[in-house]
């Protein structure tokens, strides 16, 4: 039509020169998670990563996606995105890790409203921070500017993962027998499960806002709720050099009821001790505001137990000594019985680990 405007991209909502100006801010951060094994640059089609094939005879690779749920929406009310990152690699990461496999590369993808080269670059470099945290490379992502599908301050942050492991040494929980002990590696809270039931109870009932300072948790909502998910990475394989672990579960949404049942092979059950490891102030308020079932919590909520590592009685000294002389607290939360798949819980007074 004669005398129409010509329109661009970027009258559309997309702004290509944010896109270049962003990989621009965040190169350096990437470039200091990268591993030798990296041949790739940034800005090409595909990452590169030459696997170490003289350190393993059999090596299995081990991959996990996931996102980082609403926990997005706390982080986008706060306007703070500097850790946001670090959940999206730590749920990939501690998945894979599981199987007793060292992470290798990683990917993010991210997808925005409105592309702020600033803000895009501070949520990249908290996945640059995890990764750094779990010893993987970023090697890989996608940024993408979506008008009309998220609002202008929204925006999705997802993840994926690589690990390797030997053949022989990957871990899946056949090998678990009755009489194996469970140990359980602390959360930091909320980890990024949960977030609708706690942003309702935390803010619909409880009437409360991200900045106040909350004498329960001797912290704000917002330190509390963005508090980043734990990276198991470098701990548990300091462990897995010296001990067999014979099955892990990364507690995650479903929590401990519906995790730790995915790696009991076929007979067993696992019993866990209640009150054998301290359940985290943030949950306990979160009962009490949300008039919350304990069946609820423990199906909905980590409970302060990130990690379970399932292991022969005769290791579960060592293994305590080892994390207890790094700093590492570690619980003895259960252990293996006959049975048919699921967690039974029993109100024996349980030992902590190594008692």
């Amino acid at each position: 039509m004669s005398g129409a405007k010509e329109l661009t991209y970027r009258d559309a909502g997309v702004d290509i020169t944010a896109g270049s100006e962003t990989v621009n801010l965040i190169k350096e951060s990437v470039r200091r998670t990268w591993r030798p094994e990296v041949l790739t640059e940034i800005g090409g089609f595909g990452g590169l990563f030459a696997l170490n094939v003289v350190k393993y005879r059999e090596p299995v690779l081990v991959s996990g996606t996931d996102g980082v749920g609403t926990k997005l929406r706390v982080a986008m009310m706060a306007d703070r995105h500097d850790t946001i990152g670090i959940d999206a690699v730590a749920m990939c990461v501690n998945d894979i890790l599981v199987h007793g496999a060292e992470p290798l590369f990683f990917l993010d993808y991210l997808a925005v409203g409105k592309l702020v080269p600033a803000k895009a670059a501070t949520i990249v470099q908290g996945v640059a921070e995890g990764c750094r945290q779990a010893g993987c490379a970023l090697i890989g992502g996608e940024t993408a500017e979506m008008p009309g599908f998220y609002g202008e301050d929204e925006y999705d942050l997802a993840g994926f993962a690589v690990g390797v492991v030997e053949k022989s040494r990957l871990i899946t929980g056949a090998s678990i027998v009755a009489g194996d002990q469970i140990l359980a590696l602390p959360s930091t809270g909320l980890h990024s499960n949960g977030y609708s039931l706690a942003r309702k109870v935390l803010f619909e009932v409880g009437g409360y806002q991200l900045s106040d300072m909350v004498p329960e948790l001797g912290k704000t909502v917002e330190e509390e709720l963005l508090t980043p998910t734990r990276i198991y990475v470098k701990l548990v394989l300091k462990i897995l050099e010296q001990y067999q672990v014979k099955g892990m579960a990364h507690i995650t949404g479903g929590g401990l009821v519906e995790n730790v049942p995915r790696i009991l092979p076929a007979g067993t059950s696992a019993l866990l001790y209640r009150n054998s490891w301290p359940v985290l102030p943030i949950f306990k308020l979160l009962q009490k505001l949300g008039n919350i079932s304990e069946a609820e919590m423990f199906r909905t909520f980590n409970m302060g137990v990130g990690l379970c590592l399932v292991v022969s009685a005769a290791d579960v000294a060592g293994i305590t000594n080892l994390l207890q002389a790094n700093n590492e607290p570690v619980y003895r939360i259960g252990e293996i019985i006959p049975g048919d798949g699921r967690v039974v819980w029993t109100d024996e007074h349980a030992k902590e680990a190594g008692e």
